[in-house]
């Protein structure tokens, strides 16, 4: 007894008397912390600082509120803003033809650009000062979506101006000057912008460009003042070819010391007239045979002003930081809006397709093999459009948050290579036929576009989810850094032995609430709700505990060498998007007021999420190289085992069976696929075959019914299976008239293009 009485007085001396504990426990963990920190370039630390953080950090904590999550009011649109999309957006729609614009001319018509320039869509961000639009970013997403629906050249050439570029740029970090010369001529059309970030050698990683400028004197105007001296060599640049302006970065160096005392300043941004003496823009590339314009642009000894300089001269080697902090508007709006497009247009259309394309005298989409893909197709596309739309409240309340749209651009645009995919899968002949009526030809082709640009999918998945999150949402561990980093020894260590005794309260209170939550599978978590989501909520608050959990120990055994541990720390990444993605889709749930016709669809997403997290933890423990730590995490964590089911054949099935059902819930879920009341549209022709065999159905179910007799020929159809179906007296001649208006656009329907001999040689680009 006087033993344990001894340690247990030690112990609180140990770690209640300041002095004692700071010299014994603080300053030797100091110490370790600082050889295992993970080192950090200056572009490292400066991307680690930029941005916000929002949901992502609750998630990351173990402890999200989700009564707070749940006030969070979704964006909604203004007068103006729905007036522009009832409108000019509805108007603009009408006018494109993809199949021309992509097959035939390689570009948008005259009459497109024209209406893009007038009617402001190159100018949804800028300000209403300078003649801008001043859309917010879910605006700016609904319309980008609805053109990506119709074309992804078109939705690409007006998103490119509203999201990374000039625009952006001059609008938060211009000087006044630049923001009244540039952003009116901007916002009425008179100027096209481009940016000029990627090359062959770096992609979007600023930090490795290879193009550099030199300050120096050189003449301007006719006189000698100091100025840039640039050389670059750029590709891939979105609008290059026809741009009038250019936003380009580059590498800033000023050795002979004419603006200061430090010779490599940085990544520098600048805005620069194509006309300028120097400036090379023109050539194309093709980008997987789409028609926006997007090609090289090079310099060579190109002498500009200083003022030049985005910002001026006090942002000379501030680009990195900007261009971080404006890539939110890439990856949080523009890439997962074409994601979210590619999922309505898909659900929308394989519903339609799988109803009027039919086997044996049934649908297809009534076949088990084509309702597992149409299942993947609904299910995807309800967290695609939940996605977006928690990510876009973000960006409405001002946020910036660099982890949630880096997870929000990787996972949206795989999502939407997945339900193409799956669509292809199930209109085969139909989807490879490309033609004026193929609706997924072009968007299936273009899906390695979005997987590739603003980042790779690869490294923002192995290298910026978890390795950028895991320190900016974890409570403690930047603040620990930053603490580390303080040159005053002592002030960092009365700093960092604070953080620290918190982050072992946290720590410690995270391994004995994992280890409960898992005891007990979590059926004593709270919920904010009832009903069967009720269950799902508690599963991901221990989710949540147990990231937080093993982030700790991963981060603490193997410090700075997690960073290169990229399949570990890609599947803790893993963890953290599919708990903001169901997060997403719970939040959608209740927002739209738990509709009945969505339990399939949320019951589908969030099996699948919760069966993702437990395969990233299945995965994570399985190789983490400390393997006692490794089963020491597991048994706290999972002590029953990893138990997650993926979606059940149920669930594919109800939403097979809803993606074939028209009225309000198709239309709540598809809303962005746009189609006309055409039969010769590119959707309107399987929309109006969809609408009439509906509305025909109990016509149809007679004529099954006599086939079945054998009062009809089986493989009848069109003109013919009307015919019959009246001679047999299964339909009266006023029901022909209306089967024959029906089969006439079913028949139209699963049919696709053709050309005749050398209409298509007579297009030959090459």
């Amino acid at each position: 007894m006087e033993i344990l009485i001894l340690i247990i007085v030690l112990l609180v001396l140990l770690f209640a008397v300041a002095e004692i504990r700071r010299s014994l426990i603080s300053r030797p963990v100091l110490a370790l912390f600082k050889r295992v920190l993970p080192p950090l370039s200056d572009t490292e630390r400066e991307a680690m600082q930029s941005g916000d953080t929002w949901w992502d950090a609750d998630l990351f904590s173990g402890r999200p509120d989700w009564h707070e999550f749940h006030k969070i009011a979704a964006p909604t649109f203004t007068d103006k803003e729905q007036a522009f999309i009832d409108n000019q957006l509805e108007t603009l729609l009408g006018m494109i033809n993809d199949f021309k614009i992509v097959q035939q001319d390689r570009d948008l018509p005259p009459e497109i650009w024209d209406f893009l320039r007038t009617e402001k869509f190159f100018a949804m961000t800028i300000s209403e000062d300078f003649g801008g639009l001043a859309f917010s970013p879910a605006a700016n997403s609904h319309i980008v979506s609805r053109i990506a629906s119709r074309s992804i050249s078109v939705a690409v050439t007006v998103m490119v101006p509203n999201s990374l570029g000039p625009g952006e740029l001059l609008t938060h970090y211009g000087t006044d000057e630049q923001k009244k010369y540039w952003l009116p001529r901007l916002a009425n059309g008179t100027d096209i912008p481009c940016f000029a970030l990627t090359g062959t050698e770096a992609g979007s990683d600023a930090g490795a460009i290879p193009d550099t400028g030199i300050i120096c004197k050189g003449e301007h105007e006719g006189e000698e003042v100091t100025g840039i001296r640039l050389n670059w060599d750029k590709r891939y640049i979105t609008l290059a070819p026809v741009a009038t302006v250019l936003g380009l970065a580059f590498k800033l160096y000023d050795p002979d010391g004419l603006i200061g005392d430090k010779e490599d300043l940085g990544i520098t941004c600048a805005l620069i007239p194509v006309k300028h003496k120097g400036v090379k823009t023109g050539d194309r590339h093709l980008p997987l045979d789409q028609a926006f314009m997007n090609g090289t642009t090079t310099g060579k000894d190109v002498f500009i002003p200083l003022d030049w300089i985005i910002g001026g001269q006090d942002y000379a080697g501030k680009g990195w930081r900007m261009l971080m902090e404006s890539l939110s508007a890439g990856r949080g709006i523009s890439l997962p809006a074409l994601a979210t497009a590619t999922g309505h247009v898909a659900q929308r259309m394989t519903g339609a397709y799988g109803y009027v394309r039919q086997q044996f005298g049934l649908p297809i989409g009534k076949f088990e093999g084509v309702q597992a893909a149409m299942g993947t197709i609904g299910g995807t596309n309800y967290i695609l459009e939940s996605m977006r739309r928690l990510t876009l409240t973000a960006l409405c309340e001002g946020k910036s948050p660099s982890v949630i749209t880096a997870m929000t651009k990787y996972h949206m645009t795989e999502m939407g290579r997945t339900v193409m995919d799956r669509a292809m899968d199930v209109h085969a002949g139909k989807g490879i036929q490309l033609g004026p009526k193929n609706y997924l030809g072009h968007g299936y082709i273009a899906m390695p576009i979005s997987i590739t640009v603003e980042g790779a999918n690869i490294l923002t998945r192995s290298l910026i989810i978890f390795g950028q999150g895991a320190i900016r949402c974890h409570p403690y561990v930047l603040k620990e850094m930053e603490a580390a980093n303080n040159p005053d020894e002592e002030a960092a260590l009365r700093e960092f032995d604070s953080l620290l005794m918190k982050h072992l309260r946290f720590t410690t209170a995270n391994v004995f609430s994992s280890l409960w939550m898992g005891l007990t599978g979590a059926r004593f978590n709270g919920s904010p709700v009832s009903g069967f989501t009720a269950r799902y909520y508690q599963q991901l608050t221990r989710m949540s505990r147990t990231l937080a959990l093993v982030s700790d120990f991963a981060m603490l055994s193997l410090g700075g060498d997690l960073k290169r541990k990229e399949m570990l720390s890609a599947r803790l990444g893993d963890v953290l998007s599919h708990l903001y993605m169901a997060s997403a889709v719970l939040k959608r749930y209740e927002d739209e007021g738990r509709q009945k016709g969505d339990i399939a669809f949320v019951e589908y997403a969030l099996d699948y999420h919760l069966h993702a997290i437990g395969e990233a933890f299945r995965g994570f423990y399985a190789n983490f190289p400390n393997r006692i730590l490794a089963c020491a995490l597991r048994l706290i964590s999972f002590p029953w085992g990893i138990r997650f089911s993926p979606p059940a054949d149920r669930s594919y099935q109800d939403i097979a069976d809803l993606m074939m059902e028209p009225g309000v819930n198709r239309d709540r879920h598809t809303f962005l696929c746009y189609w006309k009341d055409d039969s010769d549209d590119m959707t309107g022709h399987m929309e109006l075959a969809f609408q009439a065999m509906h509305e025909h159905a109990e016509l149809y179910k007679r004529i099954r019914k006599a086939i079945k007799r054998g009062d009809i020929a089986e493989d009848l159809n069109g003109d013919n299976l009307v015919k019959a179906a009246r001679k047999a007296e299964v339909i009266s001649a006023e029901e022909a008239k209306a089967l024959k208006t029906a089969e006439k656009l079913r028949v139209s329907a699963i049919g696709v293009d053709s050309f005749k001999p050398g209409a298509l040689e007579k297009n030959k680009f090459f």
